[in-house]
């Protein structure tokens, strides 16, 4: 009597499997990993206070450079600027990622909506859409931001709704597409809900594209949150953000520079990593690339 080998397969482990081993090979994909690894343990150190306190003063240790006890120096007031950095990394990491969490679950729906259902909805859709468009991305955060009390979660809001329209062209597009697909069309025939083949069909095979403009447009929110504190709009004080700290550090830039060169150096690789990830991400989720 021959016994019966049963093997479990796990068909979404060896996707992750093979995306993560295309992602590592792509050179961009593997910087970007490494960039944005780097940022990330620094957000998780800050949180647990390893580097300090980034708000404590110390006027006996002002402006001193880069050493071993302040490894990117001191601020005017004796700040740590490595404890700072770490802060305003997490601060602009929390800001951004409620930014794009709230533009991906409304722009996406947005396109679902609009791409499957088209007239009507699709008229409505398209309007709001091109209306958000029309305006420039940092004076629309500007305006949304200086319309209500200054808190941590409507800065948020404000930088997730100029990033809305994107997630509704992005997701519109194949949404177009496959609506006329021939499984979408036979699960319709077969008398499914709409709902069911709208999420249960569709949004499935346009994941790929959503998670991709998902981490690019996080580089950009992380840029669009930096510019509005650097212009007194964004996160308020006394907690940390790289954007006031470049701001801060203008007018010491020719004695102390390091107090711009640190939040700088510290805000630029945060958003190549993320770019970098996102080009990788983008040609490791592509069905045409095989392997």
């Amino acid at each position: 009597m021959t016994g019966l080998v049963v093997t479990s397969t796990r068909p979404g482990a060896d996707r992750v499997g093979r995306v993560m081993r295309r992602l590592i090979a792509s050179p961009s994909g593997a910087v970007g990993a490494v960039l944005t690894a780097i940022v990330l343990v620094l957000v998780v150190l800050s949180v647990f206070h390893a580097f300090g306190d980034p708000i404590a003063q110390d006027a006996a240790a002002s402006l001193q450079g880069p050493s071993a006890a302040h490894p990117f120096g001191t601020d005017r007031f004796g700040r740590d600027l490595l404890a700072r950095c770490a802060a305003g990394l997490a601060n602009s990491l929390l800001v951004s990622a409620v930014a794009v969490a709230f533009a991906t679950i409304i722009g996406t729906a947005g396109g679902l909506v609009a791409g499957f259902f088209r007239r009507m909805p699709e008229r409505v859709i398209g309007s709001i859409t091109n209306i958000l468009f029309a305006f420039p991305p940092l004076l629309l955060a500007l305006a949304l931001a200086s319309a209500f009390q200054r808190t941590w979660f409507t800065i948020a809001v404000a930088i997730g709704v100029v990033y809305v329209p994107i997630f509704v062209r992005v997701t519109r597009g194949p949404v177009l597409s496959l609506r006329e697909a021939d499984f979408v069309r036979a699960a319709t025939v077969l008398g499914m809900r709409r709902s069911r083949v709208l999420f249960g069909h569709i949004l499935p095979n346009i994941t790929s594209i959503v998670i991709v403009q998902v981490t690019l447009s996080l580089s950009w929110a992380v840029l669009t949150e930096a510019s509005l504190s650097f212009l007194g709009l964004g996160t308020p004080p006394p907690a940390p953000s790289l954007g006031s700290m470049v701001f801060d550090a203008s007018t010491l830039v020719y004695i102390a520079p390091w107090t711009m060169i640190a939040p700088g150096a510290v805000l630029v690789i945060f958003v190549v990593g993320l770019n970098l990830l996102g080009d990788g991400l983008r040609d490791a989720l592509d069905p045409k690339n095989r392997g």
